[in-house]
């Protein structure tokens, strides 16, 4: 019973993401108004303290499956296949650029060629400044 407890309290909170849930407005949205803003690029977001908002994030979004202290090791990463990314791990962290970590922070493991359950941020597009922090942060979880 417990198990199943943990199944759903995993599912609800990848649910919560931004990146899993589909947008009800999406399917009444044209082609054309698709296309027209995917061209237009999204305005940037000014954030008053894009530190203290990324340490928020990371915690309202990230330690779920990745834990408080990024080994991997959250409440929900006993039920995920793959497991979340350890990101203590200095061989891994030597092996992944900044800009990578920015790309699978705002659009999901997916878009990297990894595990499509990592979801996207895309509401973090618009806020470059905090995709940075979020970055810092997760390089100063480095061998910790």
């Amino acid at each position: 019973m417990q198990y199943r407890k943990l199944i759903l309290s995993v599912f609800l909170a990848v649910a919560a993401t931004p990146g899993c849930a589909k947008k009800s407005d999406e399917s009444a949205e044209s082609g054309a108004a698709k296309n027209a803003a995917a061209a237009t690029p999204a305005p940037v977001a000014v954030v008053a303290n894009p530190a203290a908002e990324a340490r928020s994030l990371f915690k309202a979004r990230c330690t779920v499956c990745h834990g408080e202290t990024g080994k991997g090791d959250g409440p929900g990463a006993a039920a995920l296949n793959p497991k979340p990314r350890d990101y203590t791990n200095a061989e891994w962290q030597a092996s992944v650029s900044d800009e990578q970590l920015r790309k699978v922070i705002v659009m999901g493991g997916a878009a990297v060629g990894k595990s499509p359950i990592m979801p996207g941020n895309p509401d973090l597009d618009a806020k470059p400044e905090v995709v940075g922090e979020l970055v810092k942060l997760v390089r100063g979880l480095k061998g910790t």
